[in-house]
């Protein structure tokens, strides 16, 4: 069940945060199910959840994958100077790159595509639609900026972009910049993800199993 972490743990990579590591358990159950090996991540940050994706798909003895990330790499709202979670963006988009070079370098899989797009989310994602990119990822990992308007935005240009039977996951389903009784609405991914759910439940469905942090979607009609 370690593999991957124990593989993205040794000397070599410059991860600070690693945030995704809580959820590593449900990732590999979804990963041994649905055996992705198409993915599209928007908000990479330092990489850690690419890398680990990476690693996980050669721990199950894949031969090829593919990931894209999405990421400005200017940081959100949370990353601001006085901000809870403030750091300099610069440093952290060059760990992505130390990181992902790391990975590649180390990994077993014979065929292995890393495809950042630095830019705002939605122009990337429009940008994979007039790819002809419509129903090719098995993952999408919405994980970018956390305001409510970006969140839905997102997801719903992410919604075309999935497979039919693919997943769609939100993280920091509960997160908020502002303290227990202080949230705005339109600085938290709930409302979004929630409106997004709600209008979509005839072509998605809720998994069971997610976390308090995040949420699994399964599209099952276009």
């Amino acid at each position: 069940m370690t593999g991957a972490l124990t593989m993205i743990s040794t000397p070599g990579y410059a991860f600070t945060r690693t945030w995704f590591k809580k959820n590593e358990k449900i990732w590999i159950n979804l990963f041994e199910t649905t055996k992705p090996a198409r993915v599209l991540e928007i908000g990479s940050f330092e990489g850690y959840s690419a890398c680990w994706m990476i690693a996980q798909s050669a721990v199950m003895g894949a031969t090829h994958f593919e990931i894209h990330c999405v990421d400005t790499w200017e940081g959100g709202v949370e990353h601001q100077p006085g901000a809870s979670e403030e750091v300099r963006m610069a440093d952290v988009a060059k760990r992505f790159e130390h990181n992902i070079a790391t990975a590649k370098q180390r990994t077993p899989l014979r065929n292995l595509q890393v495809h950042p797009h630095k830019t705002l989310s939605h122009l990337a994602l429009a940008k994979l639609i007039a790819e002809g990119r419509l129903g090719y990822f098995d993952v999408i990992y919405v994980d970018g900026s956390h305001q409510a308007p970006d969140v839905l935005t997102d997801a719903v240009m992410s919604f075309p972009l999935l497979k039919v039977d693919g997943i769609m996951v939100f993280d920091d389903y509960l997160w908020s910049v502002d303290g227990k009784g202080d949230q705005d609405i339109l600085n938290m991914p709930k409302p979004a993800v929630d409106a997004f759910a709600n209008l979509f439940m005839r072509k998605m469905t809720v998994m069971r199993g997610g976390t308090r942090e995040q949420l699994f979607l399964r599209k099952y009609a276009d």
